[in-house]
């Protein structure tokens, strides 16, 4: 008991050092930032929203604030990011940004918001057991878009739900129930499923209910269950009480089930019946997902929604429509949890940019913009309007999604692109064009790259220095030698680091290895290995590349025992094996058989003709969806090029049968299927956003 309350907190923590301590308070109670002293005066730039939040999770959640106070402490070494414990949470040290970072953002707001909102649910009401931690976790996850939307509004809110709902369906974890009842380990439930998907579930829940019914469901279920725990069925029952409906299907679909919708929407119109239809087809194995969703249909510049049930394997839905209509955008809220293959043409993507309106209507619009800019003048049109997007983060993907390679466009947009590197509103805007400007090795960029490397903005910094190292590489060294003396950190403390592995030589070894050698292990490592691998690929001394290797097989055993199988994975499968296959083109065979040597004898990397040409020959040929083709070439070497519509060649990197990973490009993959005959009928190209492109062979 605490001042006459009790408390179901998960844990509790001591933190001792020397702290400046920072006080806020709400409603007469203590609110406080326990921080190192020379972050002292940048203290109420990173935690100074606090009180703003409490108010706002107490309106929504119809309880106030439940403690008598509130502090967060900055801890070094403390890996797990951030823990809520009852009045006071710890945060790990990379929460303490200098002012150079806050003018970019605080990109620790979100992390704040989550183990706030713990508060309520993990300390005022918490799981009752490990197979039910969603309870806690997927509330503190959704509470980071709420908090984002509300402050910066809807495009920051569903941007951040994007960014969680792709990190869910990358993370190749369908087969974990959201409650998990049988697990190895308890920190197995501590992973994307119970947070993001969890996320995202409560997000639809949310949509599918409407706001007001939501919060007064969240209401009931904290005064129901204050200072007790809980499992996933009390929640359940406050949402049935508040809304009057049984809400099993949804709970026994989302919570006790696993894996989510796969579809596949195709459209068609009727012009003698002037009716429009939807086909939408569940390809996802073993189950089908029942859901409610907008359907918003525009036809001669009038919007009329329909929300329809889908609950079949193929569902063939059909609308009035006196004229063909421009866009028909399933799921218009863009709230449904899925992966989908949507046959839409580049002029319905058009039409949606500029009239659907939500952020994941114009991010969609953009990526198929970019699929198509080098054939088809009006996609490079989008994009060039999508440079100019009212929302920062939109104006950015647009910058990342034009394809410099090819002269024309490269020449299209450069006059926007030096406009967005001068006067963007938004220092990330600004540093992202910069970084872009520096692809085009162009000298008369070296003074506004000279300029960008003192601004304020450790972004615009950072993307100045890797511009200027493009067109001298000298220069860029001894300016990063320079700032290194500031003790700069951020972006800019990024860059310094990715020059030097960029480009040092062979006598640097001992200093680089040591760069990354001396880290501690957390997200910064982790950041710094594929700049390090990179510096390998040039070591042609095989004494220093395996002090080199042995220290990148140290940094796995830290990975594994931190329980991190994704980045495991992604090491053995795709980055050592790409090493592997570097040093063996180089003629460096004693290297190569070092990497093989410290791969798990289940991922040990092939040499080329260990993948017999017939087993590869079988993908070969052209991929179409009617609007694109896309070619498959086995090239001499046995290896496979992935070659896209506007000329593009993507390297395949075989990662077990039939599915492949994309060399240089993290979070893309390829898979292939076949018929019955085992015969390849079928291409999936997965995009480090989430989305799926579904090609059939000719």
């Amino acid at each position: 008991m605490e001042n006459g309350l009790a408390s179901c907190t998960l844990s509790y923590d001591e933190a001792v050092g020397e702290f400046a301590i920072i006080k806020d308070h709400y409603k007469g109670k203590e609110v406080s930032y326990y921080v190192e002293k020379e972050f002292a005066p940048v203290a109420r730039k990173i935690f100074g929203q606090t009180p703003e939040m409490i108010s706002y999770f107490s309106q929504i959640t119809g309880i106030d604030y439940p403690w008598p106070k509130y502090a967060q402490i900055v801890c070094r070494d403390y890996v797990s990011g951030a823990m809520e414990n009852t009045t006071a949470t710890v945060h790990g040290e990379f929460a303490q940004q200098d002012a150079r970072q806050l003018v970019d953002e605080n990109f620790w707001e979100e992390i704040i918001a989550h183990e706030l909102f713990h508060q309520w649910f993990g300390d005022y009401v918490t799981t009752e057991s490990w197979s039910n931690i969603t309870l806690n976790e997927s509330m503190a996850d959704i509470s980071e878009t709420l908090w984002m939307e509300h402050k910066h509004g809807k495009d920051d809110g569903d941007a951040h739900n994007y960014n969680a709902m792709s990190a869910y369906l990358q993370s190749e974890r369908a087969d974990k129930n959201l409650v998990r009842f049988y697990y190895e380990n308890s920190d197995d439930v501590f992973d994307v499923v119970s947070y993001a998907k969890g996320g995202r579930i409560l997000n639809m829940l949310r949509n599918y209910v409407g706001d007001p019914a939501f919060y007064k469901s969240l209401n009931l279920y904290l005064k129901t269950k204050k200072f007790q725990s809980a499992e996933a069925h009390d929640l359940r029952l406050a949402f049935e009480e508040v809304t009057g409906q049984d809400l099993n299907w949804f709970w026994n679909q989302w919570y006790y089930g696993s894996g989510h919708p796969i579809l596949d929407i195709n459209y068609d119109y009727d012009l003698l019946a002037r009716t429009a239809k939807v086909i939408i087809h569940q390809t996802q194995p073993g189950k089908i997902f029942k859901f409610k969703i907008a359907v918003d249909v525009y036809v001669d510049q009038e919007k009329k929604r329909y929300n329809v049930w889908v609950d079949q394997l193929t569902d063939t839905l059909s609308f009035p429509a006196t004229s063909k209509p421009s866009l028909i955008n399933v799921d218009g809220d863009k709230i449904l949890l899925c992966k989908k293959t949507d046959h839409k043409s580049l002029d319905n993507f058009i039409y949606q940019y500029n009239n659907a309106g939500l952020y994941v209507d114009r991010r969609e619009a953009i990526d198929y913009a970019a699929s198509m800019q080098v054939k088809d003048s009006k996609a490079l049109e989008l994009l060039k309007t999508a440079m100019n997007d009212p929302y920062y983060g939109l104006r950015i993907f647009a910058l990342n999604k034009i394809n410099i390679a090819n002269d024309s466009v490269k020449n299209s947009v450069e006059s926007l692109i030096v406009n967005m590197a001068k006067d963007d509103p938004k220092s990330l805007v600004k540093a992202e064009a910069i970084k872009v400007l520096g692809k085009y090795k162009k000298e008369n960029y070296k003074p506004l790259f000279l300029t960008s490397i003192n601004d304020s903005s450790y972004a615009i910094a950072g993307s100045a220095l890797i511009a200027l190292g493009k067109i001298d590489s000298i220069a860029a060294l001894e300016k990063s030698k320079l700032m290194e003396a500031q003790h700069v950190k951020g972006k800019l403390h990024d860059a310094i680091d990715n020059l030097s592995f960029m480009y040092a030589n062979e006598n640097e070894f001992d200093s680089i290895a040591g760069r990354f050698g001396n880290l501690p292990y957390g997200y910064g490592k982790i950041m710094k290995l594929r700049p390090f691998i990179s510096f390998l690929k040039r070591i042609k001394n095989t004494a220093n590349f395996k002090k080199g290797m042995d220290m990148i097989v140290s940094f796995r055993e830290q990975v594994s025992s931190h329980n991190d199988g994704q980045n495991i994975n992604y090491l053995n499968d795709v980055i050592l094996n790409d090493l592997d296959s570097v040093k063996r083109s180089l003629g460096l065979i004693e290297q190569a058989d070092y990497i093989r040597s410290k791969l798990p004898s289940k991922v040990k990397s092939k040499t080329p003709n260990e993948s017999p040409t017939g087993s590869l020959q079988k993908y070969s040929g052209e991929y179409n969806n009617n609007l694109e083709v896309f070619k498959v070439i086995l090239k001499e070497d046995n290896s496979l090029d992935l070659i896209a519509a506007n000329g593009s060649v993507m390297k395949l990197i075989e990662l077990s049968k039939d599915k492949f990973s994309v060399k240089d490009m993290q979070g893309y993959s390829v898979e292939f299927t076949g018929d019955n005959k085992n015969k390849v009928n079928k291409l999936f190209l997965k995009f480090s956003g989430g989305q799926i492109k579904e090609l059939n062979k000719k």
